[in-house]
């Protein structure tokens, strides 16, 4: 797992964490999540875009959570932002400026050509490659440039990331919440799998 201490430097440019914590939590009026609201077991993600083993986790474990309970309307999975650094935040605003409907495929694309786009000396070639992505999904280069302009939308997503580090003592990406209590070990499928079963019962 990628520690926040390995993004000591590009973490700095969050000191208005500070701020924002004063802010009231868990207005998630707009989350992005798959399944059904109202089963039994939630499962919360919080990552960082950025993040190999966050995107290692969406390509092989999070497809295995989709068939084996998502899909039964036994689990709703849960996306939160936990941003490392710059080129993650911008990450998540695309992704939140995206409709309800495409915002889970845009997060795979994103996680599926992490290595192309996350690439790059200055923020205006990450944020180009990242446009290309967008693209694919009707978000014009004009809707995404206001996007990542959007003050409110970066107030959301950092205070979320405030809210999970206060709640669950967030020290990693990707870090599993379960039913609000924070999944401890290898979130391999397999063991996930044995504690989604307990709450299953």
């Amino acid at each position: 797992m990628v520690t926040i201490k390995n993004y000591v430097t590009k973490i700095l440019v969050f000191f208005c964490f500070l701020i924002i914590s004063s802010l009231s939590y868990g207005q998630n009026k707009d989350e992005i999540f798959i399944g059904n609201k109202n089963a039994k077991v939630e499962i919360k993600i919080y990552s960082s875009f950025t993040c190999p083993h966050c995107a290692n986790f969406h390509k092989n474990t999070y497809p295995k959570l989709v068939e084996e309970y998502v899909k039964k309307d036994l689990v709703k999975i849960t996306f939160i932002d936990f941003p490392l650094d710059i080129a993650a935040l911008n990450a998540s605003k695309i992704v939140r400026c995206s409709t309800k409907e495409s915002s889970i495929l845009l997060i795979d694309e994103i996680y599926k050509n992490q290595n192309n786009w996350s690439a790059g000396d200055k923020i205006q070639e990450i944020n180009k490659k990242l446009f290309l992505i967008a693209n694919k999904f009707n978000l014009s280069n004009e809707k995404l440039s206001s996007c990542l302009q959007d003050q409110k939308l970066e107030d959301k997503i950092l205070n979320d990331r405030i809210d999970g580090q206060k709640k669950y003592s967030i020290n990693s990406t990707p870090t599993i919440v379960i039913n609000e209590k924070k999944f401890e070990g290898n979130a391999t499928f397999e063991n996930l799998s044995k504690e989604i079963s307990k709450k299953l019962k």
